[in-house]
């Protein structure tokens, strides 16, 4: 039998998951938004696509949460997108309440699935869930690292004209402007970055990096990045779904971990059948630790405006 996996909201982010997930046979697609014929009509044209990608994998678009029922895997992405000039944290109040609904729609209709949020802004998003649904910690995780570490990955090998196959990265903290990326943590095919690109080359893209998000939305100018984001959630959707015990940077529930308790941050973790399996905590010198402690302060700020 198939997995099925539902997908909390039909924009460009969820049309691409939806696509990807069918065509890649990891199991069959519930579309979820709460637009009339929105849903239905990305499901129908993905559907018709698959013969050609060689799948048999179902694809059905809905406005009802009672059609997710028994999903293995949830991934949510339901809320608006930014706009020119706006940051992350400017959708806190809008997308706050959009959650709240979601996650009580995910509570009710899929208890026992696993959740990866991608909702912005992220760690308060996926702190919200989390808070209202009362899944455990390893069953709720959000994406960031994934897609942070693979943009200053992309950034690395077009400066040294290499393939990004051969590029590591690791990004962490709270997914917005305070993110930290950790050069010293980057390599190519095993080699550090530190050894092959000046101390200024990397603050470029440290910085970069750090203003991808923004970069993407001032040249869309009607939406924000859906591709990259989607296929970061398909590489934790396949660590779950196929058991990979991939290592990835994710939005992980910290319960003492790095000093932090009760705060979703981006760290490093194992992502398998169980979800979150394992959270790594790594050494950084005091200038890493004052950046991260920084980005952590900055997202319990922003969580501690929540109200549940």
């Amino acid at each position: 039998m198939r997995r099925k996996i539902a997908l909390i909201g039909a924009g460009n982010i969820g049309g691409v998951l939806a696509e990807q997930i069918a065509y890649r046979r990891l199991g069959d697609v519930v579309l979820f938004d709460v637009v009339e014929g929105l849903p239905q009509g990305k499901a129908l044209d993905i559907a018709e696509g698959a013969p050609l990608a060689g799948s048999d994998c179902r694809v059905t678009g809905t406005n009802a949460y009672q059609d997710i029922a028994g999903a293995d895997l949830v991934i949510i992405t339901a809320g608006l997108a930014r706009k020119p000039g706006m940051s992350r944290d400017d959708l806190l109040a809008k997308n706050l309440e959009i959650m709240k609904s979601v996650a009580a729609g995910v509570k009710q209709h899929a208890p026992k699935a696993h959740v990866i949020v991608i909702s912005n802004p992220l760690d308060a998003m996926v702190y919200t869930f989390k808070q209202i649904s009362g899944f455990p910690k390893n069953r709720v995780v959000g994406m960031a690292g994934v897609l942070d570490s693979t943009r200053f990955r992309t950034f690395v090998a077009w400066e040294l004209g290499v393939s990004v196959k051969d590029v590591t990265a690791l990004v962490l903290g709270g997914h917005g402007d305070t993110m930290v990326p950790l050069p010293r943590y980057c390599s190519v095919a095993g080699i550090p970055i530190t050894r092959l690109l000046s101390a200024e080359k990397i603050a470029e893209i440290s910085t970069r990096t750090q203003n991808a998000g923004g970069e993407v939305v001032n040249l869309l100018k009607t939406g924000s990045a859906f591709v990259s984001p989607a296929h970061s959630a398909i590489e934790m959707a396949e660590a779950i779904l196929l058991d990979e015990k991939r290592v990835l940077a994710c939005a992980c529930f910290l319960e003492g971990e790095y000093g932090v308790s009760g705060l979703y941050v981006g760290v490093p973790c194992v992502l398998g059948a169980g979800g979150v399996e394992k959270v790594f905590e790594i050494e950084m010198d005091a200038a890493e630790r004052k950046l991260f402690d920084a980005s952590i302060e900055h997202v319990r700020s922003l969580t501690a405006q929540i109200k549940l």
